[in-house]
């Protein structure tokens, strides 16, 4: 099956990693072999389950353009278009607030690639904020387990510090820096929600204003 974006260029899906290794065995058995994405679903459920808040994962609108009926029962897509550009990958409410978040995966150990980001990303985070709403980017490195909550504000200093010139990456440090780790967890698995309410002050208590 054939996905083009919006400007008609290919998609080219992300290769699976096969069979497990003897060191991807070794891992701790909690992970269970999920994705992020896959970690966050099942955490944005718990909130919606204990209405805690309502946040999903955006769909992605597609165009059908080919489609094969090999058998009356079953359809098969042959070919088929991203109708627009994606913006980030969850939004939803919490106590009030918008909330609108991107979460990336990386098997870099000391960096992270902007280049998993594009400018219209960017673009749509920076109005996000401008209207006061909540928006950050989850982070995990892959090879250590460790997942961060890195507040959009410092994303676009850092995407903003490559167009002028800078490196394009943000190394390990600035993110250890400029984040806020969250440990991950049974049930929710990654409780980004404490996160939240300790850096936007929304417990009533003192927090951080990272906005």
């Amino acid at each position: 099956m054939n996905f083009h974006y919006p400007n008609g260029r290919r998609y080219i899906p992300k290769q699976s990693k096969g069979l497990p290794t003897k060191a991807d065995k070794q891992l701790s058995y909690s992970n269970r072999g999920m994705t992020l994405e896959d970690d966050l679903n099942e955490t944005n459920l718990f909130y919606l389950e204990q209405k805690l808040a309502v946040i999903h994962k955006k769909p992605t609108p597609v165009q059908i353009v080919q489609v094969d009926y090999p058998k009356r029962s079953a359809a098969v897509i042959r070919e088929a278009y991203f109708k627009q550009a994606s913006t980030t990958d969850y939004n939803g409410v919490y106590k009030g607030k918008y909330i609108d978040f991107e979460a990336k995966e990386t098997r870099h150990k000391t960096s992270f690639p902007l280049k998993n980001f594009h400018e219209h990303q960017i673009h749509h985070m920076e109005t996000v904020l401008l209207h006061g709403g909540i928006c950050f980017i989850i982070i995990r490195f892959s090879a250590t387990e460790e997942v961060y909550l890195l507040p959009a504000n410092h994303l676009i200093a850092f995407w903003n510090r490559m167009n002028s010139g800078g490196r394009k990456s943000i190394t390990k440090q600035e993110i250890a820096e400029c984040s806020h780790p969250i440990k991950l967890g049974f049930r929710p698995r990654i409780d980004y929600i404490k996160v939240i309410d300790y850096l936007y002050n929304l417990t009533g208590e003192k927090g951080i204003q990272l906005q």
